[in-house]
């Protein structure tokens, strides 16, 4: 398949060996042909593009600006390929294509429970596969053609991508089962407790609002212990190990040892988006999306 008049996929390929492996020896390798035959494809590549894609030395190879921008590009190309290939495979045998979603776990308590129905219900021949990631990793994979939809708790994504909020939640305080017996006045009487909160990397705008909520109160909370895992956090909290502040609806499909206080009165909420790339054309994703929001919506 050509690219242009001389530009061709092998060249890619050996281009994305070489640049994987920073070595033509261990590339011409791995693609079974002489070290020789590699570098006169990388050099060929280079002639057509009339630019240089790696800087050599006698000791090292690096790649060059233009060379960097070549590999995410050949990236991603690849990505959506292999999206194309599963989605063909799908419609081969009789399916209308495959729906690929990254969530967070909190995701998994309503929304796309609800979302799986709806599609098994009015598009029986849409497959869905299923991945928890964090924030961060769900926008690279989106970016990648490696999702199609992702649900998501942030304040912003990048231009490329489309957000539109879910479900809008209120924080609730978890403590331990009958919390001592000290009945509960207001949050800052926590201020010496420690804090047992979603990792930071997980998820950055939900650490930052709880930190929000703490200082509200009048105190920085002290981190005892942090997790990805709601799980993980109610069972700390249950042993005595500090307390948590989560989305309320987290009580929903745990029976652990844990109170949830409200505190429903507070400005903050935990917004749950979903979020999916602009020019993403799969049919799949338009009838998932116009499950969430309505047809005139999406």
């Amino acid at each position: 398949m050509l690219l242009g008049k001389e530009l061709e996929w092998r060249h890619l390929r050996y281009f994305m060996a070489v640049a994987t492996e920073l070595n033509f020896r261990k590339a011409a390798e791995s693609l079974f042909i002489s070290q020789p035959g590699l570098s006169r494809q990388i050099k060929q590549l280079e002639d057509v593009l009339g630019l240089a894609l790696f800087e050599r030395s006698t000791r090292k190879v690096a790649l060059t600006a233009a060379g960097n921008y070549l590999m995410e590009e050949v990236g991603f190309m690849g990505n959506h390929m292999e999206s194309v290939v599963q989605q063909l495979k799908q419609i081969a045998q009789g399916n209308l294509g495959e729906l690929r979603i990254g969530f967070l776990g909190s995701a998994m308590q309503n929304i796309i429970p609800e979302l799986l129905l709806k599609l098994q219900e009015l598009h029986p021949g849409i497959q869905t596969a299923l991945t928890e990631l964090s924030n961060r990793a769900q926008l690279d994979q989106l970016l990648h053609d490696k999702l199609d939809l992702g649900f998501v708790r942030m304040a912003r994504v990048p231009a490329d991508l489309k957000m539109q909020p879910v479900f809008e939640d209120t924080f609730s305080l978890v403590v331990p089962e009958g919390h001592g017996g000290k009945p509960f006045r207001n949050l800052n009487q926590f201020q010496d407790t420690g804090f047992i909160l979603f990792a930071q990397e997980y998820s950055p705008y939900y650490y930052d609002t709880v930190m929000s909520i703490c200082e509200d109160a009048g105190f920085t909370p002290k981190v005892a212990h942090k997790s990805v895992h709601a799980q993980t956090i109610f069972t700390l909290v249950a042993n005595g190990m500090g307390v948590a502040i989560v989305p309320t609806s987290f009580q929903e499909g745990f029976k652990l040892n844990v109170d949830f206080i409200p505190l429903d009165h507070l400005p903050q909420r935990a917004v749950l988006s979903a979020v999916w790339k602009k020019s993403n054309r799969s049919p799949v994703l338009k009838h998932g999306l116009e499950l969430l929001f309505g047809e005139d919506k999406v």
